[in-house]
């Protein structure tokens, strides 16, 4: 004898708890078996900055977890958006994934063209850290403060400039914001980079850098670079002798950059949940603490929707300083 529609309609209905079920499974089974091969993670900045030192510790402690091989694919260049595009447009198997960091908050403000939506095209994983930038000089800089830079920058307009790792970048808008509430103008010779943007500061070829904490760590240490400020609300513990930008000359200001973990978007949960807890487990570890701490670094840890909603935040808030800074959309 035949169905009828409603007999029909009842085996659909007697069939969705299996079918659902059997998504489970398969979405349990992916979680378990996750990674059956190496794992990329995008780095879209180039090798020896913040984002990369940052990437290799933590490809390194999940190479040692997971007996796979994790590498760190740079891909730098178009501010962070190569390799930001790159991780969108890959598979969401949990294979390719990228270490995100302020751009991705901040090119749509800046770029009327962005090859992705920074919400819809990535799954959040967790943010990793948070860390101020720093001010660095070339020592032949006649300043050795920020309110002798101020000054000096006052007398010679536009005879001053700085470099970062590239247009948009987080420590680019945060010397654009210290240039404006200083009321001075800085000029900006935007690099491919941390690293070549550092290497020509060293060089004298650039009086300034603003970057990320961790690359010119090294340098001050030998001379090459004088630090005038971090660009942090309170003074660092790992650097009490370098005032913050605010107490420095520039009240009220304070930027702290971050980085997070992405994946593209519709990556299974349960990579995502495995992959949150994997990459939190090595953040929150004692040594991992310690080693960000003396970097000037806060391990952060949070779930992948407590990362999603502060991507949110940091949205409006750099769109809203690109505008007060009134950087041209490119």
């Amino acid at each position: 004898m035949k169905n009828t529609s409603s007999q029909r309609l009842s085996c659909l209905s007697k069939g969705a708890p299996i079918a659902f079920l059997i998504a489970l499974s398969i979405g349990v089974a992916t979680a378990q078996d996750y990674p059956a091969k190496s794992v990329r993670i995008v780095v879209p900045s180039s090798p020896g900055g913040g984002t990369d030192i940052l990437a290799r510790q933590i490809a390194t402690k999940l190479t040692e977890r997971w007996g796979v091989s994790v590498i760190v694919d740079n891909r730098p260049g178009a501010g962070q958006m190569i390799g930001l595009e790159l991780t969108a447009k890959a598979p969401a198997d949990g294979y390719t994934l990228a270490l995100a960091a302020t751009p991705l908050a901040v090119n749509s403000a800046l770029y009327k063209k962005v090859p992705y939506d920074p919400i819809n095209d990535f799954a959040a994983i967790t943010q990793v850290a948070a860390m101020p930038n720093i001010l660095v000089a070339h020592p032949a800089l006649p300043a050795r403060t920020v309110k002798q830079l101020l000054a000096l920058a006052k007398a010679r307009p536009g005879e001053l400039a700085y470099s970062s790792s590239g247009f948009g970048t987080g420590p680019h808008l945060s010397m654009e914001l210290f240039s404006s509430m200083g009321g001075v103008k800085i000029e900006h010779v935007p690099y491919k980079g941390t690293n070549p943007a550092m290497m020509d500061t060293i060089s004298g070829q650039v009086q300034m850098l603003m970057s990320t904490l961790l690359p010119p760590l090294p340098h001050m240490k030998t001379g090459r670079l004088h630090a005038l400020g971090v660009t942090s609300a309170k003074r660092l513990a790992s650097l009490p002798d370098v005032p913050t930008l605010a107490e420095g000359g520039v009240p009220g200001y304070e930027v702290v950059g971050w980085y997070g973990m992405v994946a593209p978007a519709n990556t299974p949960r349960p990579v995502i949940t495995k992959l949150h807890k994997e990459i939190a487990s090595i953040l929150t570890a004692p040594e991992s603490r310690e080693k960000l701490a003396a970097d000037g670094a806060e391990a952060v840890g949070s779930t992948p929707e407590e990362f999603a909603a502060f991507l949110k935040l940091e949205i409006a808030k750099w769109t809203k300083v690109v505008k007060v800074a009134r950087l041209p959309m490119e």
